[in-house]
């Protein structure tokens, strides 16, 4: 009997499973799911329960993939993927890697020639963009914030400038501390939305200006959360020299070092960096 190894790999599905209902689940999922050699799962006991409430009877093997275990699971799967089996991956809810488990099933899957396919389902990011009564001609995901309010503040202020409409994840206990790190970093009249319990029995969405929302979120607020922010209005090119001078100044009264201070006013302000360093340092001269 050969041990060689199959001429063609498996297939890794990455499966989107509802956020909500189970009614949101497709036939698709449904069909994976009976037919999958391998079933990865975020939490294997969720994974019954929602087999169970789709009459799914699972013949596949069954393993556990999650954040603590990713690194070493990723290469048994690898191998299971390239002996041919069909492997579906699954998390609690939503699509496989969007700020859960799988990417790095993914990238290792791709390095060795294996077929990704996907199953589309429920999305937290877009079911919340689209409710979310703000643009969505272009908007960008930046997942979980730091926990840290150091590390917080620094990634805000990298998006301070961020045009597109941003979307955010978090938990509900820490929903009042980021949407006031939000109002502090973009200011209190930038319009948001709290999407909490997204396509469930008691889904809310709050809209208003980040002010209104930091009230709101004094109380108690539970179940999952996702927060849209609209992007920065798009800034006329500033070129008069007063102003970049006094914008400097300002930054730097804030506390930000004169370098940093330099490119931050030349990159809102659209004008090279070389010459906010001249205006700077030839009124210092003067």
């Amino acid at each position: 009997m050969s041990n060689a190894a199959p001429s063609e790999p498996g297939v890794l599905v990455l499966a989107g499973t509802p956020i909500g209902r189970v009614a949101d689940a497709s036939p698709r999922l449904v069909e994976e799911l009976a037919t999958a050699d391998v079933i990865a799962a975020e939490d294997t006991r969720r994974l019954r329960r929602l087999t169970a409430e789709l009459g799914v009877e699972v013949r596949a093997r069954v393993t556990s993939y999650f954040e603590g275990n990713e690194a070493t699971r990723t290469p048994q799967l690898l191998e299971s993927l390239l002996a041919g089996q069909r492997v579906v991956l699954v998390t609690d809810a939503g699509m496989p890697s969007v700020s859960d488990p799988g990417y790095r099933l993914v990238a290792a899957a791709v390095a060795h020639g294996v077929p990704v396919t996907a199953v589309p389902g429920p999305s937290a990011v877009l079911t919340a963009l689209a409710v979310s009564g703000l643009p969505v001609d272009r908007f960008c995901f930046d997942g979980f914030l730091p926990r840290k309010a150091g590390e917080r503040r620094r990634r805000l202020d990298a998006l301070a400038d961020e045009q597109r409409t941003m979307v955010f994840f978090e938990a509900p206990h820490r929903t009042a501390a980021t949407l006031t790190a939000l109002a502090e970093a973009f200011g209190d009249e930038r319009p948001a939305a709290v999407c909490r319990e997204l396509t469930k029995t008691h889904e809310e969405v709050r809209r208003g200006p980040l002010a209104e929302l930091v009230a709101w979120a004094a109380g108690e607020v539970r179940g999952e959360i996702t927060i849209v922010v609209q992007g920065a209005a798009e800034q006329a090119p500033t070129d008069d020299p007063e102003t970049l001078r006094a914008l400097v100044a300002q930054a730097e009264a804030d506390g930000t070092p004169r370098k940093q201070a330099v490119a931050d006013v030349a990159r809102r302000s659209r004008v090279p960096k070389r010459v906010v360093y001249d205006l700077v340092h030839r009124k210092g001269e003067q």
